[in-house]
């Protein structure tokens, strides 16, 4: 074909080329246009919601998982916050319930919200993570504001609901048998009186708190043998002094245990009923829930026991309730309120008595409330103002004698009736400031001691001012307070505490993160009434208005070592006590030592109480938690305890002597506890090891030691259905004979079996 002739065809050729390029060009610009409209349009209809998230002292919280869940249903959305804690996300218009919460579970807890976003909105939403006082991670009782776990210098053991549920415990005392540095004496069986010993020092050294009322009485004593542990969501352990921010009676420790919080939407019903060995029966309730800004948990529980020998039965019953309320996520008020009566049978001494007492028994009735507002002013002031109430009732009464042994040492059961009636009202109030690496706390206390004992209604006022303080640099945690407490009877005394923990290695894997904790203090205890008043209306009993109080210094410093990707956790602590102006009681006879005037109308003697005694505890703990695998977890603790009776002038007993140990606490106990979880079935081993220690007979038999034992614990669940499960316990598994205190038989082997309902929930 010659060039002339395809011209014309070229022309045709190159003009529909160009008309397909122009319909090309436009088409394109419809669809950029179409979806240009489309985005606007999208953009239109989608909100935007931006946000912070610190933790309570303002430092940004890194990596924090933010949900929006449509109400409506379908698939969530969802962010993850950057280094600053900021996070964006894009929705579309509608209602979402919103959850911020840590990546990893732990000392914060997570935050739940129902927003409403509009089209084209854009919203901040910013937000401070609590700290999660209930957590295991978290220690609230050894601050004045909650710190993690990890970080605190002070010595503590944390036992939560998980714990209780494991080892099946109905009441609180064998429950603390499982902490390292914890002893507990016990007059026989459930029921009977008992001592509580941390660290060594004695049984009312150690301050006792149920949600911030105190449990002691005016003095220190305390009664823990009806205490059960339905509602109990945790129970915090500090060993040392802490009289710096609890004031009088936290010699050597502070106990604090913390009733459960509604947490569910829908309400949560717990149902209990077991029965077992001695005509034993127990029955417990308890219902909680969260609803809007309400909170709520509320239980009733009944035990009855006929005992293992004549009058050795008890009755208890406890009602306990938690409930809160939040204005705000910075304004919330809290009412805790917990009730407990129980009648036990005291049998006595039976094994060096004639016989057992037939009609010698103890009456308790304790009432705890506590009122708390907690708010903020600002980003980083923090306030709590507080108010408790604890009353506290007991009769011990044995009002025939049942036995009189006419030969010596005349064992005889003497009639007496003794009521005693204690009532401690508290006010508390601080302020917090917190800043990322460091807080400083001011507080003022003050509590009002009233009691009606057998000399009469008597009263007693305490204030205290403190200040507490922590800072933090990388690795380094320090922390110091001190109080001034005055007191009515022993005037004004000022206390301090401080303490470090040092993160000296980081890291995971087989050789995991390494710290050390050390802490020092000073303790008061106050007088108890009947030292400072007299016990009866006898001008020869007159108690003595100017004892000074009971001083301790107590240090404590330990290393823990974290293995195997965390599965393994083991931790020494050695301590170091020293009691001064402990008080003893002496009968004062004309032209003897006492150094105080003989009162009128006695010419034959006087009895008083006198600030003589000195003491010393040192020892160590030893304690190991481990997971080698999921279904299994292995635990165990050790403690060695080198106490002397250093000087006592006034000791009646060959027990209280200088040189004795002192009494009731053994130089070497010890605990070991395995736990199964497999599918549906659960199930545990528990033993306690005690050493031979220093005690008494009281009774002029001479004994003054006490042999050591073994004791094992086993119990076991089943999930029988979605919400049954029947559950057993063995005590003593091995049947051992054994005395906790000399004279007072314990139970030998003893069963439970029962069922637990669970109804509602999440």
């Amino acid at each position: 074909m010659s060039p002339d002739f395809a011209l014309p065809f070229r022309s045709a050729f190159l003009r529909l080329n160009e008309v397909f390029r122009n319909l090309c060009v436009r088409a394109a610009s419809v669809l950029v246009v179409a979806a240009l409209g489309a985005a606007s349009a999208l953009a239109q209809s989608s909100a935007t919601l931006t946000g912070t998230v610190t933790d309570p002292s303002g430092a940004a919280i890194a990596g924090a998982k933010i949900s929006a869940q449509p109400l409506g249903g379908g698939e969530p959305f969802s962010a993850t916050t950057d280094s600053a804690g900021r996070y964006t996300l894009t929705l579309p218009a509608g209602r979402y319930r919103l959850r911020l919460a840590p990546s990893v579970q732990g000392a914060l807890a997570p935050i739940e919200r129902d927003v409403m976003l509009a089209a084209g909105e854009s919203r901040d939403l910013s937000d401070h993570l609590a700290i999660a006082e209930l957590s295991e991670r978290v220690v609230v009782t050894a601050h004045s504001e909650p710190l993690s776990a990890e970080e605190t210098p002070a010595s503590v053991s944390i036992l939560t609901s998980k714990n209780i549920e494991q080892r099946q415990d109905v009441w609180l005392e064998p429950l603390l048998s499982s902490v390292p540095g914890v002893v507990i004496g016990r007059n026989g069986r459930q029921g009977g009186l008992s001592s509580i010993f941390v660290n060594g020092g004695n049984s009312n050294f150690t301050k006792v708190l149920v949600d911030g009322a105190t449990l002691n009485e005016p003095g220190g004593a305390i009664v823990l043998s009806d205490f059960s542990l339905e509602n109990v969501e945790k129970v915090e352990i500090v060993r040392g002094a802490e009289s710096a921010l609890y004031g009088t009676d936290a010699m050597t420790g502070v106990i604090q245990v913390f009733t459960r919080r509604g947490t569910t939407r829908r309400p949560l019903l717990h149902l209990l009923a077991e029965g077992g060995k001695y005509s034993t029966a127990h029955g417990a309730a308890d219902l909680s829930g969260a609803t809007g800004n309400f909170d709520y948990s509320a239980a009733a529980s009944r035990f009855d026991t006929d005992g293992q020998e004549p009058n050795d039965n008890i009755r208890n019953t406890t009602l306990s309730g938690n409930f809160g309320y939040a204005f705000s996520d910075t304004n919330r008020v809290r009412l805790a309120l917990r009730s407990a009566a129980s009648h036990a049978g005291s049998p006595g001494q039976t094994l060096y008595t004639p016989g057992p007492n037939m009609d010698q028994y103890i009456a308790l009735r304790n009432f705890t409330a506590n009122l708390g507002w907690d708010f903020a002013t600002g980003q980083q002031w923090q306030h709590r103002v507080a108010a408790s109430e604890t009353y506290i009732r007991q009769l011990f009464d044995n009002a025939t004698s049942d036995f009189c042994d006419p030969n010596p040492p005349f064992i005889c059961d003497f009639p007496s009736t003794t009521r005693n009636q204690y009532n401690r009202a508290g006010f508390i109030a601080q302020s917090s400031y917190l800043r990322p690496n460091a807080a400083v706390t001011f507080g003022y206390q003050m509590e009002v001691e009233n009691g009606n004992i057998a000399r009469g209604h008597v009263r007693r006022n305490n204030n205290g001012g403190y200040m507490d303080a922590r800072w933090s640099w990388q690795r380094l945690m320090l922390t110091g307070g001190f109080r001034v407490e005055g007191n009515d009877s022993f005037g004004v005394r000022a206390v301090p505490r401080v303490g470090a923990a040092y993160l000296l290695r980081k890291g995971g894997g087989t050789w995991g993160a390494t710290r050390l904790r050390g802490t020092f203090g000073l303790g008061v205890k106050e007088p108890s009434f009947i030292q400072t008043f007299g016990f009866s209306t006898d001008p020869c009993f007159p108690g003595n208005p100017d004892l000074k109080p009971e001083r301790s210094r107590t240090a404590t410093f330990g290393i823990e070592q974290r293995l195997a990707d965390d599965r393994v956790k083991i931790t020494a602590e050695g301590f170091l006590n020293r009691f001064r102006d402990m008080t003893s009681f002496t009968f004062c006879v004309p032209g003897g030592p006492c150094p105080v005037t003989p009162p009128a109308g006695c010419p034959f003697g006087f009895g008083a109480y006198f600030n003589t005694d000195l003491a010393r505890a040192n020892g160590m703990n030893l304690s190991f938690e481990s997971r080698p695998a999921r279904w299994l977890m292995l635990g165990g603790a050790y403690t060695y305890t080198d106490s002397r009776v250093l000087d006592s002038p006034n000791a009646f007993d060959p027990a209280l002597v200088p040189g004795q140990r002192l009494l009731r606490r053994p130089a070497n106990a010890g605990n070991i506890f395995l736990a199964v979880t497999a599918g549906r079935f659960g199930g545990s081993l528990a033993g306690y090891f005690y050493g031979r220690r220093t005690d008494s007979d009281f009774l002029g038999l001479g004994f003054t030691s006490n042999a050591g034992y073994a004791r094992f614990d086993l119990s076991m669940s089943y999930a029988v259905a979605r919400f049954v499960s029947a559950f057993g316990r063995v005590d003593n598994l091995f049947d051992k004979r054994y005395q906790e205190n000399l004279g007072y038989q314990a139970y030998r082997r003893m069963y439970r079996l029962g069922l637990k309902f669970t109804v509602g929930g999440e």
